[in-house]
C-alpha cells in the first residue's frame, strides 16, 4: 500500500490498520492441492476482473481462502464496461450505495474520494462519474493486493478430475490450462448470454452500417450522418447523445412502447428485505417479482434524457417497432407503422439475451445445467422466454445439474452474473445488491470447501497437540 498523495497515503494506512484489527480468525485452513499429474490447483478461480470479481476475491481473502486468482480478458484496470463501451457520463446508481467495501469504512469510495479531494468534496458531487468509479476499482485492486491476471480469455470450462475444474484460456496469445476447486463467473451483465441484434438487422445490413451499443463505435466517422437508434433503454439514449456530441446531423430513436418508461423499479428494490432476502422467496414469487420488474421496463435516467434531448437534431419515435430494413443505395430504409425513414447508420440498443450456450466458454457445460424452464412452469399469462432460459441456481449462485447425477461437477461453478437475477436477485453485475450477494456467494464456497475437507480437518483435530501450559 503506497501513494504519492498524502491524503490517500493516510487513508491507506488507516485501511491497513482496519484490516489488521478485523483479521480474525487468522489461521490458514486450506491445504495446497495439486492434480494427479502434479499441476497446482487454485482454491478459487474467478473469471472476470470487474467489480464483481474483485469484491469476490477480497471477500474470499478475508475468509482465509488464499489461493485465489482473478482472470480478465482486458488489460489490467480496464475490466468491466466503464472505460470500454459504457457511454454514460455517470453511474446510474445512487452514490451512497456500498458494496465493495464489505463494511469497512476506510475502503468505501467516499473515503477514497475525500482523501484526495478534501472533506465535503463528496457532498458536492452528484452521481459518480464512470471514470471515477473505474479509478476507484483500480485503487481497490492495488491497495488490497488482489491477484489479477489480465489479457486472459477463457475458452472452455469443464471437469478435470474429481473435485477439480479445468479452465482453458488464451493468455496474451499463449494457451493455458488452469485448475481450481471452485470457479466463479463474474463476467457481468451479459455473462449468461450475449448481446442481442435483431435478425433483420444482422442479416440484411452490411456490418459496416450498424453497431450494437456494446461495440467499439467510431463516432467521429458519423459526423454529418443520419443515425437511427433502436431501443429506449439508458444505453440507447447514451449512444444517441454521444453521436450528436460528435456532430451527427440527426439521431432518430425508435421504440415499441407508446410512451417512455418514467418509473425505475430498481429504485423500488433498494431496501434490505428485497436485496438480502429475495433469494429466500419460493419460486413462484421469485418469478412474479422479476417478471414485474421486466414488465415495468428500463428508463433513461433524467440526466441521460437531458443529455440527448438538448440537441435539436434528436427525435424520438414511440410506438415504432421496425417491421423492415433494407439497403437503398448508400442509405438504409427503415419501415415502421409511421412510414419509411432513410438513415446512414444504425445503432442497436436492444440489450442482451440470456442463453448459456451463446457464451463460448460455457457452450460445453450448458447442456448439463438446469434452467428455470426445467424446474418451474409459470402461469400462461406470466410466461417469459428469456426468464425461462435463466440458469436455475443453488443458494450460493452455483449451477445445478439438469439431470441429477449426470454432471455433479457443475455445482463447483458459481454464476455471479446478471444471469443470477431470477434465482438470487441482484448479484455481481449490480452494485445495488453486492453488499448482500457476495456474502451469500463466499459463504457457499467456504462451506463447500470445508465439507469436502471434513475428514482431513477431523484428522487434524485428533492429532492436535498444542499445549497451553
Amino acid at each position: 500500500m503506497s501513494s504519492s498523495n498524502p491524503g490517500l497515503a493516510g487513508l491507506e494506512a488507516t485501511l491497513a490498520r482496519d484490516l489488521e484489527l478485523l483479521d480474525y480468525p487468522r489461521r490458514p485452513w486450506l491445504q495446497p492441492r495439486s492434480t494427479a499429474a502434479g499441476d497446482p490447483v487454485l482454491d478459487v478461480a474467478i473469471i472476470g476482473g470487474g467489480q464483481g470479481g474483485l469484491v469476490t476475491a477480497f471477500a474470499l481473502a478475508r475468509e482465509k481462502v488464499e489461493r485465489v486468482r482473478v482472470f480478465d480478458d482486458r488489460p489490467l484496470d480496464r475490466a468491466g464496461p466503464w472505460l470500454n463501451f459504457a457511454r454514460m457520463n455517470t453511474l446510474r446508481t445512487p452514490k451512497y450505495l456500498t458494496g465493495p467495501d464489505l463494511g469497512i469504512a476506510s475502503l468505501t469510495i467516499q473515503a477514497w474520494f475525500e482523501a484526495q479531494h478534501g472533506p465535503g468534496s463528496w457532498g458536492g458531487m452528484g452521481l459518480v462519474p464512470k471514470e471515477t468509479w473505474a479509478a476507484y476499482l483500480a485503487w481497490y485492486r492495488r491497495v488490497l493486493g488482489l491477484d489479477v491476471q489480465a489479457d486472459t480469455t477463457v475458452t472452455a470450462i469443464g471437469p478435470a478430475e474429481p473435485g477439480v475444474i479445468a479452465i482453458d484460456a488464451d493468455h496474451a496469445g499463449t494457451a493455458q490450462r488452469i485448475f481450481a476447486r471452485r470457479v466463479v463467473l463474474a463476467t457481468g451483465i451479459d455473462g449468461s448470454g450475449a448481446w442481442d441484434v435483431p435478425a433483420m438487422i444482422r442479416d440484411r445490413l452490411p456490418r459496416s452500417q450498424w453497431a450494437h451499443t456494446r461495440d467499439a463505435i467510431d463516432f467521429d466517422a458519423l459526423r454529418g450522418r443520419r443515425i437511427a437508434v433502436l431501443g429506449a433503454g439508458a444505453s440507447a439514449f447514451d449512444n444517441a447523445a454521444v453521436a450528436l456530441e460528435h456532430g451527427a446531423a440527426r439521431v432518430d430513436l425508435y421504440f415499441r412502447r407508446q410512451r417512455l418508461v418514467d418509473v425505475n423499479p430498481y429504485r423500488w428494490a433498494e431496501f434490505v428485505g428485497f436485496l438480502k432476502h429475495m433469494a429466500d422467496l419460493p419460486d413462484p414469487d421469485k418469478w412474479r417479482f422479476v417478471r414485474q420488474i421486466l414488465r415495468m421496463g428500463q428508463l433513461p435516467p433524467a440526466d441521460t434524457m437531458r443529455r440527448a434531448t438538448a440537441f435539436a437534431g434528436f427525435t424520438m419515435h414511440p410506438g415504432s417497432p421496425w417491421t423492415d430494413v433494407q439497403v437503398r443505395g448508400d442509405a438504409i430504409a427503415i419501415t415502421t407503422p409511421g412510414g419509411i425513414d432513410e438513415v446512414d447508420f444504425v445503432i442497436v440498443g436492444t440489450g442482451f439475451v440470456t442463453d448459456l450456450a451463446r457464451r463460448p466458454e460455457l457452450a460445453a457445460l450448458s447442456p448439463h445445467v438446469a434452467l428455470w424452464r426445467d424446474r418451474y412452469q409459470p402461469p400462461a399469462d406470466e410466461a417469459h422466454d428469456d426468464l425461462a432460459r435463466h440458469p436455475y441456481l443453488g443458494a450460493g449462485f452455483e449451477f445445478i445439474e439438469k439431470q441429477p447425477g449426470a454432471a455433479p461437477w457443475v455445482t463447483q461453478i458459481h454464476n455471479y452474473t446478471f444471469g443470477g437475477l431470477l434465482s438470487l436477485g441482484f448479484g455481481g453485475a449490480s452494485i445495488s445488491g453486492m453488499k448482500y450477494s457476495v456474502q451469500r456467494l463466499v459463504g457457499a464456497i467456504t462451506r463447500a470447501l470445508f465439507l469436502e475437507d471434513a475428514a482431513a480437518h477431523y484428522a487434524g483435530l485428533c492429532g492436535f497437540d498444542e499445549k497451553e501450559w
